[in-house]
């Protein structure tokens, strides 16, 4: 490991799983950032992490924020201790970054809020794919008034999500499983923040269509906003078709799909005799697994990817339209089309260290703080109510 310089901010994980081993090609590759603690239950990815970076891995979070050495604080832990690790944190005078969805409840969003808060922490929440360049380019562009006033946004993803190996709690709505509180949290936040205005109502319907997954694999939702602007929300994670092949099959994480490959997940899946197995498989393939493949690094020609993105977007204005892809922005205007190319990013997910740093180092206020990740969330519990309750549902909470 090469050495980080003095600024670098000295980062502890909380959790090594797969949302960590997401986003650990971000912190190998950008020097603003350094590992240098961490915990996790299981004692093989805790030796990783100690041969990997010459840091300690503890056994409790409890250790972990009491580490001196530690600034921020990546709570990458299951949903369900989202809010906990949080208060904890803050309380140890850490800054927090949290995965999403924020936690479970409204009312743990507002502990997680006034903790930090009280501490003077920052706290932001990610990566959600909001964070994308080609979204915060749109964002930029809307903003710019070319095209005058957004109208109407279309989001769609067709994944094989719920065909993944899991935990039997993420099988769970209850426990902050499901399509609705992993999936949707991508979706409201890029709609969100391409529509540039406070959401007002929403009416949602879900998808329970696998007995043996019980709980929710797909969600549809329109969703209105106070300057008139609506956007339709989609998501299918049943493993068939894959809207990947409208991004010209580069993949949510900005890499080169195979085609060929269809069908993998279920057949993974169909090898799984019961819920034991399947939660050893999804920790065999993480961070301290056996089956762990690490990123390669960085610089390597074949490693670099495109943006990661979520599922085809149009953004409709009323001069034209958006469609953000992982390469570029197309625009469509009245009498031309124009593509806009987007250089491929050095980092993955370098934007989410851009607002930590900026937060933690300079003082800028994040756009991803906790009240907007409070906003995303009351809409996706809403989109459970709705289906539930077979009606529209008012939001209350977006921005406050």
């Amino acid at each position: 490991m090469n050495a980080a310089p003095s600024s670098a901010l000295r980062i502890g994980v909380a959790g090594l799983g797969r949302a960590f081993s997401l986003m650990l090609p971000t912190f190998l590759g950008d020097a603003r950032v350094q590992l240098v603690a961490a915990c996790d239950t299981r004692e093989t990815a805790r030796a990783q992490f100690a041969r990997d970076f010459d840091a300690p891995a503890y056994d409790s979070f409890d250790a972990l924020v009491a580490d001196s050495q530690v600034e921020v604080i990546y709570i990458a832990s299951p949903h369900q201790f989202h809010a906990e690790h949080t208060r904890l944190a803050a309380a140890h005078g850490k800054h927090v970054l949290v995965e999403k969805p924020m936690a479970l409840s409204l009312e743990a969003c507002d502990t997680m809020i006034d903790a930090c808060r009280r501490a003077q922490v920052h706290l932001l929440v990610g990566h959600c794919h909001s964070f994308d360049t080609p979204y915060l380019v749109c964002r930029e562009l809307i903003r710019g008034g070319r095209l005058g006033t957004v109208r109407m946004i279309q989001a769609m993803n067709y994944t094989d999500y719920l065909l993944r190996p899991r935990r039997p709690e993420e099988l769970m709505t209850s426990e902050g499983g499901g399509a609705v509180f992993s999936q949707a949290a991508h979706q409201v936040d890029i709609v969100r923040m391409l529509a540039g205005s406070r959401a007002t109502r929403l009416r949602a319907a879900v998808g329970h269509w696998d007995p043996a997954r019980p709980t929710e694999g797909a969600y549809s939702a329109l969703v209105w906003f106070e300057n008139g602007a609506y956007a339709s929300l989609s998501y299918n994670g049943y493993g068939h078709f894959d809207s990947d092949e409208w991004t010209d099959w580069t993949g949510e994480m900005g890499h080169a799909k195979d085609p060929a490959s269809y069908g993998a997940a279920r057949r993974k899946l169909d090898t799984v005799a019961s819920p034991q197995a399947e939660a050893e498989l999804k920790a065999n393939g993480t961070y301290g697994g056996p089956a762990y493949v690490p990123p390669k690094p960085p610089g390597a020609h074949d490693a670099r990817p495109w943006h990661q993105h979520f599922g085809p977007i149009i953004v409709s204005c009323d001069q034209g339209d958006l469609r953000p892809m992982p390469n570029g922005i197309q625009v469509y205007g009245h009498h031309a089309k124009e593509w806009m190319p987007l250089p491929q990013p050095a980092v993955p997910r370098a934007e989410v260290i851009d607002e930590l740093v900026a937060a933690v180092r300079d003082g800028v206020a994040p756009l991803h703080d906790g009240l907007w990740a409070k906003a995303t969330l009351e809409i996706c519990i809403a989109m459970l109510q709705s289906d539930h309750q077979g009606e529209d549902v008012t939001l209350m909470h977006q921005g406050d």
